[in-house]
């Protein structure tokens, strides 16, 4: 099976987790990824270390995709950190809207994601690789579904290049969204977002503040296990293997794996799915 993959990273705050992710980075780039993406803080907070990262990932041999959310930002300061990239011969980045940092109130000057890739391309040109983000659950911010939809597609005209999407575990919320996006004339490859079951309270955490769906079953049987660590990881490699392979059948273009700085489940996955 050949299907391209990417994985994502957060940066480091300390040497100590910069020498792990050193380790993480060796081990998954044995399945030869397209590319491992870095998130951004809210309001640019972790700009300087998610450039540290990038630099350090690209050293490795590795093409790297640093995340760059607009919200909060000027374009002075977009087109900086653009030329910081230019010059660190990184030409993909993950255009997002982002969230403002606590307690501020000003979105700066611009307010969607469409904006920051129209930014992009207006003043940088064609060659970046410019991807964005795709909900198949919808946005929990977003009331309207068809809003949403407007939301993505306007990022697609704007000049996005390819599309990752929030985490899910329900394969046919993923193909209903690629099929409504495509009727309304988006065509771009959207890449379905896995996140494996690195710690279960947690994922099931943030599902439900972003709206996720985790499947019943799924929460039951994971509930049910309380603290039997080995089951909870050996189901959970089983589900989420089972989701990559419906939406690899299904004719997904790629899969993107949210790592969360750790490899062991990801590397398992990658080896049932023969692409490690």
């Amino acid at each position: 099976m050949t299907i391209p993959i990417s994985f994502e990273f957060f940066p480091p705050n300390t040497p100590v987790g910069d020498q792990k992710l050193e380790t993480v980075v060796q081990e998954l780039g044995a399945c030869k990824p397209e590319f491992f993406s870095v998130t951004y803080g809210a309001g640019g907070s972790t700009r300087d270390k998610t450039l540290h990262t990038v630099r350090a990932i690209a050293q490795a041999g590795h093409e790297a995709a640093p995340h760059l959310s607009c919200v909060g930002s000027t374009r002075e300061n977009i087109a900086a950190i653009l030329a910081t990239y230019r010059a660190q011969a990184i030409r993909r980045i993950v255009a997002l809207r982002g969230d403002l940092p606590s307690g501020t109130a000003t979105a700066g000057e611009f307010r969607y994601a469409a904006e920051l890739v129209r930014f992009i391309r207006e003043t940088q040109g064609a060659d970046w690789l410019i991807e964005v983000a795709a909900y198949p659950e919808y946005h929990p911010d977003e009331r309207y579904v068809a809003r949403d939809l407007q939301h993505y597609v306007d990022k697609v005209r704007a000049g996005a290049s390819s599309a990752i999407t929030q985490f899910f575990f329900n394969a046919d919320a993923y193909f209903h969204f690629v099929d409504c996006t495509r009727r309304l004339g988006a065509e771009v490859p959207v890449v379905p977002g896995i996140m494996p079951f690195h710690n279960y309270a947690k994922i099931a955490q943030f599902a439900a503040r972003d709206g996720i769906e985790v499947p019943r079953w799924v929460a039951l049987k994971m509930e049910g296990y309380l603290d039997d660590a080995a089951s909870i990881r050996a189901f959970g490699l089983d589900v989420v293997t089972s989701l990559c392979e419906r939406l690899i059948a299904g004719g997904a273009p790629g899969i993107h794996f949210y790592t969360m700085n750790q490899s062991a489940l990801t590397l398992e996955i990658c080896r049932r799915l023969g692409l490690a």
